[in-house]
């Protein structure tokens, strides 16, 4: 885990660097295809997965090591040919998760945060799940481990292979020719993204787009049918947490309000979007059925919550890339509470962005807990060692935050009431 937190150092600036550029492009272009908090809440999302995985807070039910060791037929070296066919199984076991997750209810929980946002853009790719917390894809990678496909060779291209996958969330991208028939294109992703009637589930390639083609998943982007983004229940939230378990929330509704014992246990593994007949009747949800009319999550924000917003998540950002610098000194223990504390700052300040008022009490009890902490232990998790006023800087910080939560809680709220005209 620590070799991955250090990999982290150098990914996290690399990626947030393209986002950012993204953004610039747009802005130059006239043709912007980033909303402020939109790409908050998608790179905050990014921030809890990286935590999350870096932490390890995961259930694996079998491990590729093991799968070697008891399956292996043969003893291979790791030529190129090797690297080769690995790649290939770890692509094709990609596309066949990713189906997965796309059509079996209780699979398409850890998905879903992946697909929430109603935007397009390289911010979106970042949309990671945290509620994967059961690890099964080594199981996707028998036939690898049956052909003895070094351990250490599945290591170094797995991580390869998922940010290979971030390139193509874009829509400055046309189509590229031959290449289409080759990987997965920016074309192909927006296909894939889209709820459109036409495109929905399809394009489940990640790299290679012959998977797509075999299996009969593959459709073209439409000249006359421009791509809209989302999902068909909407998250109405900028909160990545919340989005994580609402597919989940709804499930357990589902089970526990249907009289039927057989669709309490079926619901998991029928087709997504299945719901028993009877709590369908009595519990309807919203869906959407005209997807060039919708209307888009954008609760009623100001400017000065959008640079709030902004400047919350490049904290929790800087704080995160300070728990991976001194991982190992911190120790598991403490980095469950740091973790604890960037977990807990997220939810805060996107409950802020969504309006609600709850969101104060987060964010106080957050704050009041790091100022406690620093008092009692004269540090933050060692970082006096690294900058002298570190522990000051996080004072000043904290309080800034309670700041914060006061003032777009009730204060800005109250001056704009105070404006309306009676």
């Amino acid at each position: 885990m620590e070799t991955y937190a250090n990999a982290l150092l150098y990914a996290i600036p690399f990626f947030t660097g393209l986002v950012l550029l993204e953004i610039l492009y747009g802005y130059f272009v006239k043709n912007q295809k980033h909303n402020v908090m939109d790409t908050v809440s998608s790179l905050s999302s990014g921030l809890t997965n990286i935590v999350k995985d870096s932490l390890g807070l995961v259930l694996v039910l079998v491990s590729y090591p093991f799968l070697l060791e008891k399956l292996a037929l043969f003893e291979i070296r790791a030529t190129w040919l090797v690297w080769f066919l690995a790649f290939i199984t770890i692509d094709f076991a990609g596309y066949w998760n990713h189906r997965l997750s796309h059509h079996i209810n209780i699979f398409w929980n850890q998905h879903v945060i992946h697909h929430s946002s109603e935007e397009f853009n390289l911010a979106c790719a970042l949309r990671q799940s945290i509620s994967n917390l059961v690890g099964y894809f080594s199981l996707l990678l028998i036939p690898a481990a049956v052909l003895g496909v070094p351990a250490q060779v599945i290591a170094i291209l797995a991580p390869i292979h998922l940010f290979a996958q971030f390139w193509y969330h874009t829509q400055h991208i046309g189509k590229m020719g031959w290449l289409e028939y080759i990987i997965v294109t920016p074309s192909q992703h927006r296909v894939h993204h889209a709820i459109n009637p036409e495109y929905i589930d399809k394009n489940l390639g990640q790299i290679l787009s012959i998977w797509d083609r075999l299996f009969g998943t593959f459709q073209e982007e439409l000249p006359n049918v421009p791509p809209q983004y989302g999902v068909l229940k909407p998250a109405a939230t900028w909160n990545p947490i919340l989005i994580n378990f609402q597919h989940l929330w709804r499930l357990l509704n589902d089970a526990w309000r249907t009289k039927s014992w057989w669709d309490k246990l079926r619901i998991w593994f029928m087709p997504t979007g299945w719901r028993p007949i009877d709590v369908v009747a009595k519990y309807p949800l919203a869906i959407i059925k005209d997807v060039y009319n919708f209307k888009k999550y954008q609760p009623k924000t100001t400017n000065a919550l959008k640079v709030y917003a902004i400047f919350q998540m490049l904290s929790s950002t800087l704080l995160m890339l300070f728990m991976f610098y001194n991982y190992s000194e911190i120790g598991f223990n403490g980095l469950l509470l740091f973790g604890a504390f960037v977990f807990v700052g997220i939810y805060g300040y996107s409950t802020l962005m969504d309006r609600k008022k709850y969101a104060f009490w987060i964010e106080l009890f957050r704050a009041s807990a790091g100022i406690i902490l620093i008092i009692v232990m004269g540090d933050w998790f060692g970082m006096n060692a690294y900058f002298i006023w570190g522990s000051i800087v996080m004072l000043v910080y904290f309080m800034v935050t309670i700041i914060g939560g006061v003032y777009f809680t009730f204060l800005e709220n109250h001056e704009k009431a105070r404006q309306v005209p009676i």
